[in-house]
């Protein structure tokens, strides 16, 4: 198994420059994925133009994170998918990464949480915090990017389709099969919805939305509480990090 084996699948809600900034920091890696695919919730033309040029696959899709990520999966032509969002800050060893685990037994897994910029206290504890959850047994969440084989994937159902929590089932399933791992390598984080509405009332914000999920809240309605509350703020709906 080499990198030429994974796909990079990424879920995008407008943010054009954003996606063109993942894009150049991957495309400076000695090693590549075999393809990139961007799965957008509106149609783009900007974002059209980019994949065109860099020759990644375009994909439009109704606006529903899960089910872009499902979507992108379900076309793609490697044996290995690598979710990543739009913001995120991989390092470029994230591919052999990836590839030892499979070839040490994994079937999928995750990155360890890091904040991306100047580091602080406050990104280093609330990190700390977050590991920690997830090494308890909490759910890694999508900004952790999560990576599976193709096929394993596909037996466990995929992404949920719906806006908030999507990873939580197929998540489940994978740890119940027993080779789901945690790497020791991290992924950024970008912090700026931590920035925006301060670091305590952000987590504690997102931590009562993990609560009201786990209570059997449905997601959709917790998205459309969570997009009001964005778009006062002046962030796209559809654009949700959960910790």
């Amino acid at each position: 198994m080499s990198t030429r084996d994974i796909a990079i699948v990424v879920p995008v809600l407008g943010g054009a420059p954003v996606v063109q900034a993942l894009f150049d920091r991957i495309r400076t890696w000695s090693d590549q994925p075999r393809e990139i695919i961007v799965v957008t919730a509106q149609a783009d033309p900007d974002l059209s133009a980019i994949c065109a040029a860099s020759d990644f696959r375009y994909l439009e899709s109704r606006p529903c994170r899960g089910g872009q990520m499902d979507g992108g999966a379900r076309i793609a032509r490697a044996e290995v998918l690598w979710f990543l969002h739009a913001d995120a800050a991989p390092f470029p060893c994230s591919l052999n990464a990836i590839v030892r685990a499979l070839a040490s037994g994994a079937e999928g897994g995750h990155f360890g949480f890091r904040f991306s910029g100047i580091p602080t206290w406050r990104k280093a504890i609330l990190a700390w915090l977050i590991n920690l959850r997830v090494r308890l047994g909490g759910i890694p969440y999508g900004d952790q990017g999560i990576f599976v084989r193709r096929d394993a994937y596909l037996e466990c159902g995929g992404f949920a389709h719906q806006p908030l929590f999507e990873e939580v089932a197929l998540v489940r399933k994978l740890r119940a099969r027993g080779r789901f791992r945690p790497l020791a390598t991290r992924i950024g984080v970008s912090p700026r919805r931590w920035n925006r509405d301060g670091w305590i009332r952000r987590s504690l914000a997102n931590r009562r939305l993990a609560l009201a999920y786990l209570c059997g809240k449905d997601a959709d309605r917790l998205a459309a509480r969570y997009d009001e509350t964005n778009r006062s703020s002046g962030d796209p709906p559809g654009g949700t990090t959960h910790r």
